[in-house]
């Protein structure tokens, strides 16, 4: 099976100019593409994987791919996507941006990979020294107004209102791909469906660029497709907020999570949008979601390749052992670092490191309303130490019930987690 013929089975292929054309290309040449990534935080999130592993597919095809870091493109602001304009970084903040975003990126794709390996290049490299008068004169004089007006990203924003400066983002991520071109001989420019927009543009000015140059000119662009989920809610958002890849804002363990609790309706979309797993494991995958489902063995599988590609193999564990400890109750099996991670949401309650009894401690905590309360869920069974069972009324909590002098686990019920935190 031919590369787009993979890409378009598992759904990835939004829009393609020229398809046969590009088909053609890829057959024939070793093919050098890129896909942008502007610093607008200091951390990738989930929506920026799909991108990702579109350039690991054509790695692994046996094309050179290009991660272009935005440190130029990233001081002005894509409109493409959003309703309103966005809020400018210091200089200093973007570039410190996109060397953090150039080593995640680099861990996700290996740039020292074999004979193909990715290549990372900065737009700020060219963008940043580029005067005024040369971006209207080598640039601006290639677009008219008009055209401009009809890309979805500046027309979506024209009733309320766009500032010149993300107007002439266009420009400078044209020039982008004639920079590739021209230094790289890149054909292919691969990004969402919010850059569509973006990409033929830079397909337009290469052209008008090189007119007189009588050379015959073969550029392409690919988008894949915004993800959308069964249920409505946004890709990649949960009530804490965005799913990052960075793992201090993020951790192995949230990460694993949101992928096991992927909707039914979205398991097997997803495993092809992210995974490498070939099309006849997949439809595997899909037969035992639909005979089995109450085992999530897709999920499972899912959150499994996404954690490790992004994590490694130790965190994958790490997170599979705090899933089974929570699962199981056996609480004393897990580390100090997996307790922060597992524990990094639930209530907390700090104290000094001092004996207490179990009921004052419950009401100290908030973990009971009342005295009376913390005494009948302790009868009552429903009161857990480091996922023991306490049924005395009397016990008192001391440091043998402290995790490595740091952490107690409080568990109220079947589900309802506390954490004391001795100082």
């Amino acid at each position: 099976m031919d590369l787009l013929q993979d890409l378009e089975n598992r759904g990835l292929i939004n829009q393609v100019t020229d398809r046969e054309g590009l088909k053609k290309h890829l057959e024939e040449n070793q093919v050098k593409l890129y896909c942008g990534f502007d610093p607008t935080a200091d951390s990738l999130h989930i929506g920026h994987l799909l991108p990702i592993t579109m350039l690991k597919r054509f790695q692994k095809a046996g094309h050179r791919p290009i991660a272009l870091i935005g440190g130029g493109t990233g001081m002005i602001g894509d409109p493409s996507g959003r309703s309103t304009e966005r809020s400018l970084n210091e200089a200093e903040v973007v570039h410190g941006y996109a060397e953090k975003i150039k080593q995640q990126i680099g861990r996700l794709v290996d740039f020292d990979q074999g004979e193909n390996p990715v290549v990372a290049r900065n737009n700020h490299d060219w963008l940043a020294d580029l005067t005024f008068i040369e971006v209207l004169r080598d640039v601006g004089k290639h677009f008219t107004v008009n055209y401009m007006l009809a890309k979805d990203a500046v027309a979506s924003r024209i009733e309320d209102g766009i500032s010149y400066t993300e107007f002439s983002y266009m420009l400078l991520q044209s020039l982008d791909y004639v920079k590739l071109y021209e230094e790289e001989n890149t054909t292919l420019q691969i990004g969402g469906s919010d850059q569509w927009g973006n990409i033929t543009a830079g397909m337009e000015l290469i052209r008008r660029t090189r007119e007189d140059k009588d050379e015959d000119i073969q550029v392409f662009g690919l988008t894949v497709p915004l993800i959308t989920k069964a249920d409505g809610t946004k890709f990649g958002k949960t009530a804490g907020g965005a799913i990052w890849l960075d793992p201090e804002k993020t951790s192995p363990y949230e990460f694993y999570q949101f992928w096991i609790n992927t909707d039914d309706r979205d398991v097997i979309k997803f495993i092809r949008y992210f995974t490498f797993i070939p099309e006849e494991e997949v439809l595997e995958l899909e037969k035992e979601l639909e005979q089995h489902p109450e085992k999530r063995l897709p999920h499972r599988r899912l959150a499994e390749e996404i954690t490790k590609m992004v994590h490694g193999e130790d965190a994958l564990k790490q997170a599979q052992n705090i899933t089974e400890a929570l699962f199981s109750g056996n609480i004393k099996q897990l580390s100090i670092s997996e307790i922060k991670q597992g524990f990094k949401d639930v209530p907390t309650f700090e104290m000094e490191k001092e004996e207490i009894g179990l009921v004052d401690l419950l009401v100290n905590a908030k973990i009971s309303p009342s005295k009376r309360q913390a005494r009948e869920d302790i009868k009552n069974g429903a009161i857990y130490i480091n996922g023991e069972r306490e049924q005395e009324v009397n016990y008192t909590v001391t440091e043998n019930n402290r995790m490595e002098d740091t952490f107690t686990v409080i568990r109220r019920g079947k589900k309802r987690y506390f954490l004391i935190k001795y100082m």
